[in-house]
């Protein structure tokens, strides 16, 4: 299954996919080396207390223009992990100012938290981030790889 949306200032296109769970940074994704952080993140909903949830940040340096959050299959009424593909620039921009429009939106919420709005044909969810573990994240998308070794 997959959703799509537009970001006007990348022009570039979100998607979200079913995926199985792979290693942390490094490791095979499809046959190529990626970044990972895992995070916890916050969905917010209607009720007073918050669901903190394991979410994974990853970034495939073959494809420099998008990042990838995945959450874990329990959120997922397919039950498997949900995977949301979007720009890099759309994350770096809803740091500082409300930006996105379709599927996904992100915007800062207050100086420590940002908040990643996700649309699909299910619904919408509203995850609530650390703006720090989402800095340092992108800072490691723009880090050089390390040499390879074997």
């Amino acid at each position: 299954m997959s959703a799509a949306a537009e970001n006007p200032s990348a022009g570039a296109t979100a998607t979200r996919a079913a995926s199985t769970t792979t290693p942390l940074f490094e490791a095979p994704f499809d046959e190529a080396p990626f970044i990972e952080e895992r995070v916890r993140a916050r969905v917010i909903t209607d009720d007073p207390l918050y669901r903190a949830i394991p979410v994974a940040l990853r970034f495939v340096p073959d494809e420099p223009l998008a990042v990838r959050i995945v959450f874990p299959a329990d959120l997922s009424p397919e039950g498997t992990d949900n995977e949301w593909v979007f720009p890099r620039a759309l994350l770096e921009a809803g740091l500082q100012a409300p930006t996105g429009t379709g599927d996904v939106r992100v915007w800062p919420c207050g100086r420590v938290q940002a908040v990643v709005e996700f649309h699909s044909p299910e619904g919408v969810a509203v995850v609530q981030f650390d703006i720090a573990a989402l800095r340092r994240f992108l800072r490691r998308t723009y880090a050089p790889a390390p040499a390879a070794t074997r």
